[in-house]
């Protein structure tokens, strides 16, 4: 590997306990790759600590990982991208087997794969943090087709047109969820690498509220499923109308039928009401569903402009065996 191309890109709020261990790690298993600290405005001396560690640290006083992504990703150059958390619960000797598939032209994203192995259910101690990632891959799943082992990781390699065409919307801990669905969404070549996961080291302390942040979560996928699959979303719902509206309506026509009058005329007119609302919703996704398939058309296009050799080179397989994988699979492949 070349890996002066690699940015191990670190988001950092609060870690003064691992950070340090961590820059070192990653220096020591990737020496010739430029360690990136970024401070989420820590009130403690996680940036003292890093820059003392040899890191490039930067700033980014809006809080929230969503954030700090956001702003890495614009400022920096590479062709291979590390993302890790700073709280030294991923193994820097994993480092190799996640850039490496990015290097070699043969995946856009490499997923950092906690849950296979078994490491995480024994390591993590919050019931509901692995019910979490459980239900959004799940959701995952059944909306766009993908079985990603690993959802919600914070450990995970990305090219630089992967990369450089995301667009970040989320502020916090969603933003894991946000690139695995567009990851998916936009068919790009998805790997994953098991790799063994430990608990925070005693004295750190997780900034991850399990209940707040799943909710977030959970509405990240929701309204990414709006924009991204919008005649699914919307056939849902249309789907949900027209079920209240036969439930209200059949009792009234069969009234109607046996004796030729409607005793329950507002019952009648909700049911007319679910009824319109159907069908506006079924327009609604028609509508929504050319508009995002004329997104994704001038999205590709742009890729295309913008990284016109991004793919030299990739394709010693057939890009039907590199892109999306089978409904029923259950493992991520490239």
């Amino acid at each position: 590997m070349d890996q002066d191309e690699i940015a191990v890109i670190i988001p950092c709020y609060n870690e003064a306990e691992t950070i340090g261990k961590v820059v070192d790690d990653f220096h020591r298993e990737l020496p010739a790759a430029t360690v990136y600290v970024y401070d989420n405005d820590s009130t403690d001396a996680t940036a003292e600590i890093a820059a003392k560690h040899g890191a490039t640290v930067r700033f980014e006083p809006r809080r929230g990982k969503g954030n700090v992504c956001r702003q890495m990703f614009r400022d920096i150059d590479a062709a291979c991208y590390l993302m890790v958390d700073g709280d030294d619960t991923y193994p820097a000797e994993a480092a190799g087997a996640l850039c490496e598939p990015i290097l070699a032209g043969q995946a856009d994203m490499v997923v950092g794969d906690r849950l296979s192995n078994g490491t995480y259910a024994k390591a993590n101690g919050r019931a509901f943090h692995g019910f979490g990632n459980n239900l959004v891959r799940a959701m995952i799943k059944w909306i766009y087709g993908y079985g990603y082992p690993d959802v919600m990781t914070g450990y995970r390699a990305m090219s630089k047109p992967f990369i450089k065409t995301f667009p970040v919307l989320s502020e916090g801990f969603q933003i894991e969820t946000e690139l695995s669905i567009h990851a998916v969404d936009r068919r790009w070549r998805i790997q994953s690498v098991p790799v063994d996961y430990r608990d925070r080291p005693q004295g750190s302390i997780s900034k991850l509220n399990t209940v707040g942040d799943g909710v977030k979560v959970i509405a990240m996928v929701g309204t990414l499923f709006k924009d991204y699959r919008p005649l699914k979303f919307f056939s849902l719902v249309a789907i949900a109308f027209f079920i209240m509206g036969a439930v209200l309506g059949i009792p009234v026509i069969r009234e109607f039928v046996l004796t030729g009058v409607v005793p329950r005329l507002p019952t009648a007119l909700l049911a007319v009401a679910f009824m319109f609302l159907c069908a506006l919703s079924l327009a609604t996704g028609l509508i929504l569903d050319a508009v995002a398939k004329s997104d994704r058309r001038q999205w590709e296009l742009e890729v295309y402009r913008s990284f016109p050799q991004a793919d030299e080179g990739a394709f010693d397989k057939p890009w039907w065996a590199s892109t999306f994988q089978p409904r029923d699979s259950g493992r991520s492949a490239s």
